[in-house]
């Protein structure tokens, strides 16, 4: 089982995932968003960092250059695209890293459908929940995720939306073939941007045991 860990804005917190052998972690590089890393984390630092852990960068409705930049400046290993951004952007952006791109899903979201243009354009497929507001994730709610079950879904997908330390149970009782890992945000925190180290390594411990 995958954990990516998102909204990183610190240094020390990036190495300590890398420590205790974390998977992905991801930096916010929205602006709009309260977890945006560009202020606070060092490009040149994150750059220089040699880790197995991969460094995920996460947009939302950006442009094309200010993306491709970001992957020079962090030495980003993988985007994630978290708005409306089209097939064809994410298409460019495979062509230099691996792409996430992530869907918002609500009680009226029809998942294949949301889909179909995009199954030979990414990577991997990221499932959060839909909001009303224009804030993307790390919001702490779930979406029903009955809804993965009866759909056609072809891709290693993320679950993200609302994950907490006591659903590791769930998330190990789900079967789908396609379940590559966890994206884990709000519920891990101390503040927006600052995560609890010791409710991280519960969380994997949890996922792991039998």
């Amino acid at each position: 089982m995958n954990i990516k860990v998102c909204g990183i804005t610190l240094l020390k917190q990036l190495q300590q995932l890398e420590g205790v052998d974390i998977d992905f972690a991801g930096f916010i590089l929205s602006k709009s968003s309260p977890r945006y890393a560009g202020v606070t984390l060092s490009k040149k630092d994150v750059k220089a960092i040699e880790f197995d852990i991969k460094k995920v960068g996460v947009f939302v409705n950006q442009e094309r250059d200010e993306i491709l930049q970001a992957i020079d400046d962090y030495a980003l290993d993988v985007v994630q695209l978290h708005g409306e951004e089209t097939p064809y952007l994410c298409e460019e952006i495979s062509e230099e890293v691996e792409v996430i791109k992530a869907f918002c899903i609500g009680d009226d979201t029809n998942i294949d459908k949301e889909l179909e243009e995009y199954d030979d354009v990414c990577d991997y497929y990221l499932f959060d929940t839909k909001s009303g507001s224009d804030i993307r994730g790390g919001l702490g709610k779930k979406f029903d995720w009955k809804k993965l079950a009866k759909s056609k879904i072809e891709k290693p997908f993320f679950l993200g939306g609302g994950i907490g330390l006591e659903d590791a149970a769930k998330i190990k009782a789900i079967k789908h073939p396609d379940f590559f890992g966890v994206d884990i945000n709000s519920l891990f925190e101390k503040e927006p941007g600052v995560k609890d180290m010791a409710l991280i390594l519960q969380f994997k411990l949890a996922l792991k045991k039998r």
